[in-house]
């Protein structure tokens, strides 16, 4: 079983490395999907996978690295699209 997640990460989350923490820490889970900073200054990510793993990337996003000091993430389950790895997008 595949399930999908859209986490919206707010807080000083932009700058302190999230991205590329978190494209490690996805890699590492057989995570799929991407991340990207928001103009709005959250952080997006979309995580398809087995659900253990994705909600394991989702628990580790709303603490981030250790730079990162996270507020408030929302986290909204959507309809998986197959994703075949995960990335950085702009």
């Amino acid at each position: 079983m595949v399930v999908r997640r859209r986490v919206v990460v707010r807080g000083e989350v932009q700058g302190v490395g999230f991205r590329w923490a978190c494209a490690r820490e996805a890699q590492a889970l057989g995570v799929r999907g991407w991340v990207r900073n928001r103009p709005d200054g959250a952080l997006e990510a979309v995580a398809e996978g087995e659900p253990e793993a994705v909600d394991r990337l989702v628990d580790w996003a709303r603490r981030g690295p250790s730079h990162a000091h996270v507020t408030a993430a929302e986290v909204v389950d959507e309809e998986p699209e197959g994703l075949p790895d995960f990335r950085i997008a702009d």
